[in-house]
């Protein structure tokens, strides 16, 4: 029989042998994602795969002093395969795409048994898939809202918009009763930024019309004179600032939130601020529904949203694909909605009811959700994006004309997507 202290040592070594074998084996996959993604609430779900996958290590990357998009730049022109996935904006996945940074998923997941993917809004299906192949997955929805004073509505017996002649009408009776200097009618992002793309595109897209089709930006009819009419019926109304070129994405946020905004177009993370935010004046007070049409069956929204994808220089692609599923599953998403207030991408969980008890305003944000576009689908989107939204600040800062803006927009665009 071996002696005690040498049996002890057998045992020890064994043990180490062990942990170190499980060491080498497990996996390590960085998650890159910005760090306002509510990060600590994705570090729980990771933290809790890894305990049900103890093969598997999950690190968090949110770009740190140089940012995201940058350190993404960094790592993938060098093909290093440092990040295995990234959580990106709906747009970007085109570019991504053409750049041979992702990889496709058909190879590592099963869609003909896994009915995940077909579940979501029908606008996240066109968005995480390019080309008839599954590239990304999508977890976090969000989209265009109309934001109106629900307390005001009901002080003058008025019905919410469904058509921007009634926002008119209603704002004016509104104002007209209230007579407060400081409340204006309506509010969209008109300076330089994103969103200006989204306020262009919404009445386009609610007069029936569409701007860009089979891959083309199509100016042959008044499709992209529409909103610029629109805009300059409510700057000659008085119904918007008259700095409005000058109004980023927040602000409306900010300015509804203050009180001082009937109608306002922003997105999702707005509603929830509304009602929690320490220094709000209108908690209980806003109401949301689809931005209006020119008739109310027109009615449709921007959308806005974020998925995950696997990187085509990760040395752990399958293992990658398999935590791209998980994060891009129905409960992650009900418990990441019900955390953080963020719009789950599917539509049976707008009628979960923990969903719904913590968070009412789920319920009226599903017609919105399911009348959601996507924005031009294309790499040089970034192009796309600045021509637009140059376009619409010009015109409401009073530096280009209608007419100069939609020529200036025709040409740039049919250069880029010709």
């Amino acid at each position: 029989m071996l002696p005690s202290r040498l049996l002890r040592w057998i045992c020890l070594f064994v043990f180490g042998c062990w942990l170190s074998t499980l060491a080498h084996a497990q996996t390590v996959l960085r998650l890159a994602t910005g760090a306002s993604r509510h990060v600590e609430v994705l570090r729980e779900i990771t933290e809790a795969y890894a305990r049900e996958n103890p093969e598997v290590k999950i690190e968090i990357e949110t770009g740190g002093e140089t940012g995201l998009p940058a350190m993404l730049t960094q790592s993938f022109a060098a093909k290093d395969g440092a990040i295995d996935l990234v959580v990106i904006d709906v747009l970007r996945l085109a570019q991504f795409v053409e750049a041979q940074w992702v990889e496709p998923l058909e190879s590592y997941l099963d869609f003909t048994r896994d009915p995940n993917p077909a579940r979501v809004f029908p606008v996240y299906r066109q968005t995480s898939a390019i080309g008839n192949r599954q590239y990304a997955l999508p977890i976090a929805a969000d989209a265009l809202f109309l934001y109106f004073r629900k307390d005001l509505h009901e002080k003058y017996a008025l019905q919410p918009p469904r058509t921007w002649e009634e926002l008119k009408s209603n704002a004016q009776a509104i104002l007209a009763g209230e007579k407060n200097p400081a409340l204006r009618g309506f509010e969209m992002a008109g300076a330089p930024v994103e969103t200006a793309v989204c306020s262009f595109l919404v009445p386009i897209w609610g007069n029936g019309d569409d701007l860009f089709r089979t891959g083309r930006a199509i100016f042959d009819g008044d499709a992209p004179r529409r909103p610029f009419q629109l805009m300059a019926e409510f700057k000659a109304a008085k119904l918007v600032p008259p700095n409005m070129a000058e109004t980023p994405t927040d602000r409306v946020r900010q300015n509804m939130q203050a009180g001082n905004l009937v109608y306002g177009l922003s997105w999702g993370y707005a509603r929830t601020r509304f009602e929690q935010d320490a220094e709000t004046q209108v908690a209980g007070k806003i109401g949301q529904s689809l931005p209006p049409g020119s008739k109310p069956e027109l009615m449709s929204s921007c959308a806005g949203g974020w998925q995950v994808m696997v990187s085509a220089f990760s040395r752990s692609k399958p293992e990658a694909a398999k935590f791209a599923r998980y994060l891009a599953s129905p409960e992650v998403a009900r418990q990441f909605s019900l955390r953080t207030g963020q719009l789950p991408v599917y539509p049976e969980l707008y009628e979960n009811a923990e969903l719904l008890a913590a968070h009412p305003w789920f319920a009226e944000a599903l017609p919105v959700l399911k009348a959601a576009r996507a924005r031009p689908i294309t790499p040089r989107y970034p192009e796309v994006s600045e021509v637009i939204r140059t376009n619409v600040a010009a015109f409401l800062a009073g530096t280009r004309s209608l007419d100069s803006a939609v020529a200036d927009m025709a040409l740039k665009l049919n250069a880029i997507l010709r």
